[in-house]
């Protein structure tokens, strides 16, 4: 990978994504970069966030609302809610053994895996259940 520098734009990224702890989506990010840096650009932020996940600072992670961005990088698993879209993460340690069955069965070079569980969270789970849903 080509040697890319230290921004000040990929600094406000960087911090924005460690001041949050719920998964936010890249929207979410720009919207608090503008908040300190009102001339940054959409595309820019998109773009830092890119370049910090590709690079392992941050983890991308495919969400079926929006792609999110979480700062633990280590692979992980994560809960993602039907109702109000919320991402956590999930309580399981990650399975480096499914990693190795798969590239032992298909000759794919596995490097990880991704792992939504899709579900109600509690907070939308004990409105439904008032509602009677």
């Amino acid at each position: 990978m080509k040697q890319t520098r230290n921004t000040r734009q990929r600094q406000l990224v960087l911090e924005a994504v460690r001041a949050r702890m719920d998964h936010p989506s890249a929207d979410d990010i720009y919207l608090d970069v503008r908040r300190k840096d009102a001339r940054i650009s959409r595309g820019t932020v998109y773009r830092n966030l890119n370049i910090l996940a590709e690079s392992g600072e941050i983890a991308h992670v495919e969400a079926p609302s929006a792609d999110r961005y979480d700062l633990r990088a280590e692979p992980h698993y994560h809960l993602y809610c039907l109702s109000c879209g919320a991402v956590v993460d999930a309580p399981l340690p990650y399975q480096r053994e499914d990693d190795r069955r798969v590239a032992e069965e298909t000759g794919f070079e596995i490097r990880c895996h991704q792992t939504v569980f899709e579900g109600l969270c509690p907070a939308c789970r004990e409105k439904a259940e008032q509602f009677g849903q």
